[in-house]
């Protein structure tokens, strides 16, 4: 399998940013890390394995970033409205520098990008598809967490609330709605075992509101024995790709 390691210069978060990349070709997906944030984690897990027939028969290419999920969600120190100021910079530098760098990449300007993730990661994948359908026309989301007030002690404001999927979701209308239901699709996927507390009650509203506005969805819930781990998002993730894109 080609891999390879890039480290991005970034005016926007005023660093290099990690990116590995796996392929040699196929459709674009950019991974979304769990809390961990780190670039190389689907490697570690075992998920670039899981996934190695799809990457090397060259149906899927995949971009893992890392992201800044601790600055942003998970690390509560600063307070919320500096918290959510990072994670807008996250987002300028996906849309703006990474974006760019994957389309490069596959020597073409305006192919349009998959998106995935584990909790967090799943959460990153939604927000970007439904405020950016035209970029990521599907967001493969496992174990997302999707009201993000959870993570800002209750706290919002308009940034907060454009970054919030279950905010804002319900109240598209009018050309955004459209343009979400003309190119988005987006599969969100939990288990009801072990730690998917929270998960599965916001995956389940998540779902309902894609429903009732008309958006291409699909909601799949698995047993009570599926837990909030590596193991059965390894399972999870095969499933849908390979129902996707293989072939």
């Amino acid at each position: 399998m080609k891999r390879r390691h890039e480290l991005i210069p970034s005016q926007v978060m005023g660093r290099r940013m990690h990116v590995w990349c796996y392929g040699h070709w196929g459709v674009p997906i950019l991974v979304f890390p769990s809390a961990a944030g780190m670039a190389h984690e689907w490697d570690a897990q075992g998920m670039v394995s899981t996934l190695s027939d799809l990457i090397q028969e060259g149906r899927i290419k995949l971009y893992c970033c890392e992201s800044n999920v601790a600055e942003a969600w998970t690390r509560q120190q600063n307070p919320p409205e500096w918290r959510i100021k990072r994670h807008q910079a996250f987002e300028e530098y996906v849309i703006s520098e990474l974006v760019p760098f994957i389309r490069r990449d596959c020597q073409a300007p305006e192919i349009r990008i998959g998106a995935t993730g584990c909790s967090l990661g799943g959460y990153y994948a939604a927000n970007f598809a439904l405020k950016f359908p035209e970029i990521f026309h599907y967001a493969l989301c496992m174990s997302g967490r999707y009201d993000i007030t959870g993570f800002t002690g209750g706290f919002s404001n308009l940034d907060v609330y454009f970054n919030n999927p279950l905010a804002y979701a319900s109240n598209l209308e009018g050309q955004h709605l459209e343009r979400v239901r003309k190119h988005a699709h987006l599969a969100l996927v939990c288990g009801q075992g072990a730690w998917e507390e929270g998960c599965i009650e916001e995956t389940q509203a998540l779902a309902d509101i894609l429903e009732s506005k008309g958006i291409s969805h699909q909601r799949d819930i698995w047993g009570h024995d599926v837990a909030h781990d590596w193991g059965w998002w390894k399972r999870e993730a095969r499933y849908h790709l390979v129902q996707r894109f293989g072939g």
